[in-house]
Parts: structure tokens; sequence; C-alpha cells
């Protein structure tokens, strides 16, 4: 006796849907828009999606999403191959140590948590203890940690934050040994680490100066600058 596939008569149904009702996307809005790059005449008719405040770019977003969810929620594995790849997922991931001074650092993943936690452990044979929780920086998970610098004598931490994924990234400093942030607070810090002088005292960062308002996400950035 053959006991049916029910994975396989989803993926049939799925399949006769698609072929019998092919997709239909969204009509995208085609302007006459060119530019002359010295000489060359280059057409942008889609010109107008580059301007992510606009209401008509948040309509063409809602329709394209909602054609892709339309497509997506009936698939029955989705539950299926959701639930396997998170049993496979959770366990405990470490990344490479790295030392400065005598204080030794590591990422560590417990399983499942959105971002990596960095560790510290003071001196050899001491306890490890979290430096930066990244889960813990925002209610709903959209900011991370977007890069570290740490000093030569492993006192301090300089740390970029970015929210929703933006390029843009504002550092702070962490005295590691107390776990508790200087008052230091760098803003429109774009594409730069920060580069720390032998001696602790201080590092190089570059930054560029504060956007006018509606340009944070599509302005210009130019004149970029470096600060100590």
């Amino acid at each position: 006796m053959t006991t049916p596939n029910p994975s396989a008569s989803h993926t049939q149904r799925r399949t006769s849907k698609k072929s019998g009702s092919p997709i239909k996307y969204p009509e995208t809005l085609r302007v006459d828009q060119t530019d002359n790059y010295h000489g060359t005449v280059v057409s942008d008719p889609y010109r107008w999606l580059e301007d992510d405040n606009s209401v008509e770019t948040a309509a063409w977003v809602k329709a394209q999403n909602a054609v892709t969810n339309e497509f997506l929620t009936p698939i029955g594995e989705r539950k299926m191959i959701a639930e396997h790849l998170t049993r496979l997922w959770n366990y405990e991931k470490f990344g490479s140590p790295f030392k400065y001074g005598e204080r030794t650092f590591f990422y560590k993943n417990s399983g499942l948590q959105n971002q990596y936690v960095l560790f510290v452990i003071d001196t050899e044979g001491a306890s490890e203890r979290i430096l930066i929780d990244p889960n813990t920086l925002s209610v709903d998970g959209t900011v991370s940690l977007s890069g570290i610098s740490i000093s030569d004598d492993g006192k301090y931490m300089a740390y970029g934050l970015s929210e929703s994924g933006s390029d843009w990234t504002e550092w702070r400093v962490r005295d590691i040994g107390t776990g508790e942030d200087l008052l230091d607070h760098i803003k429109w810090v774009k594409f730069s680490s920060a580069n720390w002088l032998k001696d602790g005292s201080g590092f190089y960062y570059s930054r560029f100066d504060e956007p006018t308002d509606g340009d944070v996400l599509k302005g210009t950035n130019v004149f970029q600058k470096l600060y100590f």
C-alpha cells in the first residue's frame, strides 16, 4: 500500500495554480526622463521611484507587497520549512576570539538570537561577561551593531549603531572595565571606522555634515571630513 505524500500534492496544486493563473503585476508608471552625460543620453523612466518619501512610491511598494503576499501566503509548505530551518539553526555559535591588552573578546549566539552578542573575558581564567548585546538596543530589534574598535590597551571600545539598516551610524565610547558609556556621541558617520592612537587617548574617524531635512536617506554625500 502506497502512502500519499501530502507535500507532493500541495506542490502539484501550487504548480497548476501558477500555470493556470499567471501573476498579474501592478502597472508601473514610466516617465519621460532622460539625462545627457557628456554626450551620452541615458533614459531613466523610473526616476520617480527614487523619492522614498512620496505618496506614489509608497503606493507602488504597497501594491508590490500585496502581489508577493498573495502568491506566497497560500503555500502550505512554508510553515514546515520554517520549523525545519529553525531546528537546524538552533545551536550555540561562537566567533573567533581576539585580544586587546589583557582582555579577550568574542561573539556568541545562543542559538536563535537575531544578532550576535559581544562578550569579554577580563583576565585569563575569569568568567565571560556581556560587553554589549545588540538585541537589547531597541524594542523592535531594528538597531544593529555596525562596527567596533577597541583601544590597544583593551580599556575602551568605540562602537557604531545603525538603525533600520541605514548606512548612517552613530558612534559611542564604552569603558570596558565598567561597561558604562562615556559622554562621547558622534553622529552622521557613514562608511567609516574608528582608529585609535597607540596610547588610547582618542581615535580618528570621518563624518559628513548633518543633512538637511528630507535628505537624510536620499541626499548626495559630499565633503567628508576627518576628525579626532
